[in-house]
Order: C-alpha cells, then sequence, then structure tokens
C-alpha cells in the first residue's frame, strides 16, 4: 500500500460506499493508519492508496502513540455545516503544496465504524477540517479546487507533480489506465 499521488486518477475517483466489513478491511485500515503515520499525516482517505471504498481514518494529533484518538468512518455523510473560516491545508497526495482553505467551522456528520455501528458526529476547528478534507477526497474533489489563496505556486507544483506521475507511468511504476479499471472493478466488485 502507497498513498497514491496527483494526478493519478483514482484522486478524481467517485468512491462507493463500503458493504462488507470484514478482516481484509481491518487490516487495510490499520495499514492505512500505518502509512498515514509514516508520512505525517492526520487523515487518509481509501482512494489515496487507492481502494474505492467511502472509508477515512484519522487522528487529529498525528500521533501514533494517541490511540484514542483514532477514528475510523466508513460511509462519512456531511449533515450539517456551520460557519466558514480559512485555514492552511496540505495533503499527502500532494506532497509540499499548502493551500489557504475556507471550510465549515462545525460539522455534523453521520459515519459507520469498524463495528458496522452508525454513529453521529460534532466536531469542529481543526477536527472539522480534517473530515470535510477527506471526504471530498471520496468524492473526488481534491483540496486545491477549493483553495482561495496558495502558499506555494499551484500551477508550477501540479506541472511537476504530473510530469514526475507521467514519468513513473512510463517506467510501469504506475498503473495503466486499463489495470487502474481493472483494479477498481475487483476492489468493487467484493466490498460494494
Amino acid at each position: 500500500m502507497r498513498v497514491v499521488k496527483y494526478p493519478h486518477p483514482m484522486l478524481t475517483y467517485q468512491s462507493k460506499p463500503l458493504r462488507k466489513i470484514d478482516q481484509t478491511i481491518r487490516d487495510v485500515v490499520a495499514e492505512m493508519f500505518d502509512l498515514m503515520y509514516a508520512n505525517n499525516g492526520v487523515g487518509l482517505a481509501a482512494n489515496q492508496v487507492d481502494l474505492p471504498y467511502q472509508l477515512v481514518v484519522i487522528n487529529p494529533t498525528g500521533q501514533r502513540e494517541e490511540k484514542d484518538q483514532e477514528y475510523v468512518f466508513i460511509n462519512p455523510t456531511l449533515l450539517k455545516l456551520k460557519g466558514v473560516e480559512e485555514g492552511e491545508e496540505g495533503c499527502l497526495s500532494y506532497p509540499g503544496l499548502r493551500l489557504i482553505v475556507p471550510r465549515a467551522k462545525e460539522v455534523k456528520f453521520q459515519a459507520v465504524n469498524l463495528k458496522g455501528e452508525l454513529n453521529t458526529y460534532y466536531w469542529k476547528g481543526f477536527e472539522a477540517r480534517i473530515i470535510q478534507h477527506e471526504t471530498d477526497h471520496l468524492f473526488g474533489k481534491c483540496f486545491y479546487q477549493r483553495a482561495t489563496a496558495s502558499t506555494t505556486d499551484l500551477d508550477q507544483a501540479l506541472a511537476q507533480m504530473t510530469e514526475r506521475y507521467n514519468k513513473d507511468l512510463a517506467a510501469g511504476l504506475e498503473p495503466t489506465p486499463e489495470q487502474f479499471a481493472d483494479n477498481v472493478q475487483k476492489w468493487e466488485n467484493e466490498r460494494c
């Protein structure tokens, strides 16, 4: 498992609801947390690791040892957004890119946990920003599309990422469009 980088096609893919929670999904979640911590992240969406599910892992502290701050959200749905504030965001799929993004200050949302239980959450501030950022990923929306300002040269950064991706694609390090479609279909057939 790895974090896919822009312009990987999974980053614009609209993820499907996850219908089957089993040991494979628990293993995926554990690996996603490991990957998130290894990359100094606070959240990671399944499509960022090339999986077509509505699944996110979050730890607002970003600290592996703070297990009580780990959250797994399956099929999250934002129900109510309140207020607006701008803040700086980064993303593991866009290394080095920092943008100013407006987000709701408070969020009410529902999600299923790993036990299959539907819960309602009320988050505000930084935590609200994280769930909005990760939920956007699940629906193929990237944070730069919401940005009002950039602390880096956005066009230049995206062009460099595209060039690197195309080199990796030519070297066989990224899946071809056909391989990508086959992988998505395989995972969807198993759990969506």
